[in-house]
């Protein structure tokens, strides 16, 4: 375990003002790109809290494994442009790590906004401590100051993580990506198992070995928890993965059929059973018990999702013929269409707040994302192939939404924002990845 603490008395005025000058909008429109460098490395004095020049002191091997790891994070966010230093007039511009040792002219110059600085402490016992800084070079100051204590190599993935989680914080306002995880649907020979992994492609990791078909994972609003659908050779059975034992509950329901299970952020489930005769989207208690009905039709309902209040329900329903995406609002049990064109579409997922519906439709050219503005009723493709693109999920900050697509000929897990923002794989080993669940991970 290590410490991290501010280095300064972060959010003084100076800083408030410094970090309120390159506030970036992520939920508006016309997203600003902020220029961002990661400077290379630098020894500090053992026992100068501020971390002059160590010039005479090797780096440590870990300082180039961990630039590497903090630039690929920052790779994720789309609103961040990676400047090589490769392209600064006289290369590097740093003597050390604080603001005084930067020169920030020509940083300026090639229209740099912020400065990362990584500074290393080794003391005679072999501790290790890595100090960072986030400048802004527009007045020198610093926005964004951190010490991570005892560092050592299986470390250095979850310090870039965590700087990276501030530095979006004051930048946007908005956090969650670097602390949540990704369940989804691994074909492993002829069965399909659940996994989960990092956004980024970390901590990948095998949560169901129980043969056959596992599909539709969702997390619990608390991360604790993951339900599944599993296809039984004589029903289906709703699955419960418990993080702290690791073992996995199985639940059969009258009707033998559980498709799309989902938490509510009350704990309680919903999933469509057949307990009627028709596939009818349930609510169902905390001891895996049907209360009510959700949503009936002679039709079959389909793949419920809930924003954080609880309030609204999306789900997929073919009451009117096709496949259309509707919203129920859980008060008045008042359901509304939300989609209007195409004849197919599916996997609805709404934002957390609540406006944003995202969904897949079938296009001539294959399925594609689209999403849904239950404000203004605007809609708009987020992706485009090739292949097909399925099973859109929101991000905890309903800013980046994960999906499956088979554009590289396999399906595989891909990020994109609700901007509609180039996408990128996350990386989940060999074999097909689908239907990606998001959720936040455990703390460490």
């Amino acid at each position: 375990m290590f410490v991290s603490v501010f280095l300064f008395f972060a959010f003084t005025t100076g800083n408030v003002k410094a970090a309120d000058t390159l506030s970036v909008d992520i939920y508006g429109p016309g997203q600003r790109k902020v220029n961002i460098i990661l400077l290379p490395p630098k020894t500090v004095a053992a026992g100068k809290y501020e971390g002059s020049k160590g010039d005479d002191l090797p780096l440590p091997a870990e300082a180039g494994t961990f630039n590497s790891d903090l630039r690929k994070d920052l790779g994720f966010l789309p609103f961040l442009n990676l400047v090589p230093v490769a392209d600064i007039l006289g290369g590097d511009p740093s003597r050390g790590v604080r603001p005084g040792d930067i020169d920030v002219k020509p940083l300026r110059l090639s229209k740099v906004d912020l400065a990362i600085t990584t500074g290393w402490e080794v003391r005679p016992n072999g501790e290790k401590n890595l100090l960072l800084r986030c400048i802004g070079t527009f007045n020198g100051r610093t926005i964004l100051g951190k010490k991570y204590s005892m560092v050592t190599e299986e470390m250095l993935p979850r310090i870039a993580d965590r700087f990276s989680s501030h530095l979006m914080r004051i930048l946007t306002g908005r956090d969650g990506f670097f602390e949540s995880s990704i369940a989804f649907v691994r074909k492993v020979g002829k069965n399909k198992e659940i996994y989960t992994v990092s956004p980024q492609g970390r901590n990948l990791r095998q949560i169901s070995s129980l043969g056959g078909v596992n599909l539709s994972p969702n997390w619990s609003p608390d991360g604790d928890k993951l339900i599944f659908t599993r296809l039984g050779s004589r029903q289906h059975l709703l699955c419960v993965w418990d993080r702290e034992t690791g073992k996995i509950d199985q639940k059969s329901f009258p009707g033998n059929t559980v498709i799309g299970p989902a938490f509510l952020p009350d704990g309680n489930m919903a999933a469509t059973l057949t307990m009627n005769g028709n596939s009818d989207i349930f609510l169902i208690n905390g001891n895996y018990k049907p209360k009510r009905t959700l949503a009936e039709s002679w039709a079959i309902e389909v793949s419920p999702d809930f924003d954080r209040t609880g309030e609204k329900m999306v789900f997929t329903s073919a009451r009117f013929g096709n496949p259309h995406i509707f919203i129920l609002d859980m008060k008045s049990g008042v359901v509304t269409r939300v989609t209007r064109e195409g004849k197919y579409n599916t996997n609805p997922t709404i934002s957390p707040d609540g406006r944003y519906v995202a969904f897949a439709r079938q296009t001539p050219l294959g399925h594609r994302i689209f999403v849904h503005d239950l404000k203004n009723g605007q809609e708009r493709q987020l992706t485009f192939g090739p292949g097909s693109d399925e099973d859109p999920a929101f991000g905890p900050d309903g800013y980046f939404l994960a999906f499956s697509s088979s554009r590289t000929g396999e399906y595989q897990i891909y990020l994109t924002t609700r901007h509609g923002d180039p996408a990128m794989r996350v990386p989940t080993g060999s074999g097909i990845a689908k239907a990606p669940a998001w959720g936040k991970a455990k703390k460490s």
